[in-house]
């Protein structure tokens, strides 16, 4: 019998000892020294909570709308490749925990359940009311990548989320050594042919996947591009990989209907800032034209509550989905998403806010750095 799981680190605890370490590798780590993995995490311990009392917090409604979808809370789930290496049922148990929970789930390009499937899954389930959203890479096929929003489109998908920030694969030290790729079962549902599945037999001494984005996704991705795939669906398009203010103000301009800060969970580009610490510049820099997103280093309700204060609509947690789902399937992510749930709930309570609209920047303030010499 598994001791009670009361925290995230609990669920990534137990999910060590019951995933094959090239998986656990794959999913835990992030790029060359893994400074920014480090980041993302302690950033939130940089901020102070300053909360307000007297304020009958006897209810308190966690309820968001995004992307003109009202979801249970402002935690969503973020794309996460390859979810069968952690469970049988993958992404389609996810989105099933979504469901269940009303809230909403990217799902990743490079899935190893199929788009039609995840959305079956997701509507045949009982629940409070999810949704999906479809993570995209640009591929250097363009007619494949359409084919990836054409099938998104049919089937209900919300939202589009493009990843800019991936034209090469960042260098993922455990990736390399441990010469990852799909177990011989498995596949990226989405794809038809062997090298776009990620299923051929070798890919030397690399990681397979920087192999596979190497001849796969296009690196010439530029703002033009953002503009061709505006003009090829109807969906909100939202940047996925913003780090930069500029980037922001320009994202705008090119008409995105969002813009999601990340730095892809620290697996790209070592050494840049945690997500949190630019959270607040690029929400400043869109002055209210689009909503901005988050995800990176979230593991408490406390740091939903942070990055909500510092301007995020809502914000999108990866890894420990990966873990809930390594424990227990779709109950382990039922449970986690729960948890988290609760955990923002009481700490909405005990800094006086009454609804996700009280969460305001007075909420929290800069711990400074003074120096003890």
């Amino acid at each position: 019998m598994s001791r009670q799981r009361v925290c995230v680190s609990d669920f990534e605890d137990e999910a060590r000892k019951v995933l094959p370490k090239a998986v656990y590798d794959y999913y835990r780590s992030g790029a060359d020294e893994q400074n920014t993995l480090t980041e993302n995490v302690a950033a939130f311990n940089r901020w102070y909570l300053v909360p307000r009392v007297l304020r009958n917090v006897s209810t308190v409604d966690l309820s968001v709308s995004v992307l003109g979808k009202q979801l249970s809370m402002p935690l969503c789930v973020a794309a996460t490749a390859m979810q069968r290496m952690a469970h049988s049922e993958g992404e389609t148990a996810t989105a099933r925990a979504c469901q269940a929970v009303g809230t909403g789930m990217m799902l990743s390009s490079w899935a190893t359940s199929t788009i039609e499937e995840v959305m079956s899954a997701m509507t045949a389930s009982v629940g409070a009311g999810g949704t999906l959203w479809l993570q995209l890479y640009i591929y250097k096929d363009r007619e494949l990548t359409l084919s990836l929003v054409r099938r998104a489109e049919e089937v209900g998908y919300k939202a589009i989320f493009v990843t800019v920030d991936t034209p090469y694969l960042g260098k993922r030290r455990d990736d390399m050594r441990n010469h990852f790729k799909l177990p011989q079962h498995l596949s990226m549902s989405n794809f038809s042919t062997a090298s776009l599945a990620f299923s051929e037999g070798s890919y030397g001494n690399n990681s397979g996947l920087a192999v596979y984005v190497a001849k796969a996704i296009d690196p010439t991705l530029c703002w033009d591009d953002i503009t061709w795939l505006k003009k090829h669906t109807c969906l909100p398009v939202i940047l996925k990989g913003v780090l930069n203010d500029e980037d922001a103000v320009q994202a705008v301009n090119y008409g995105v209907d969002g813009i999601m800060v990340s730095n892809h969970g620290a697996r790209q580009l070592d050494g840049v800032p945690a997500t949190l610490d630019v959270l607040e510049e690029i929400v400043k820099a869109v002055q209210g034209r689009c909503d901005v997103y988050m995800d990176g280093g979230i593991r408490r309700g406390t740091d939903i509550l942070k990055a909500l204060a510092l301007g995020a609509k809502a914000v999108f947690i990866g890894r420990p989905v990966l873990w809930g789902l390594a424990c227990q399937g779709e109950q382990g992510v039922t449970e986690l998403l729960d948890l988290l749930k609760e955990e923002l709930r009481l700490a909405m309570a005990l800094s006086g806010c009454r609804s996700v609209s009280e969460v305001s920047r007075s909420l929290v303030r800069r711990l400074e750095f003074t120096s003890r010499m």
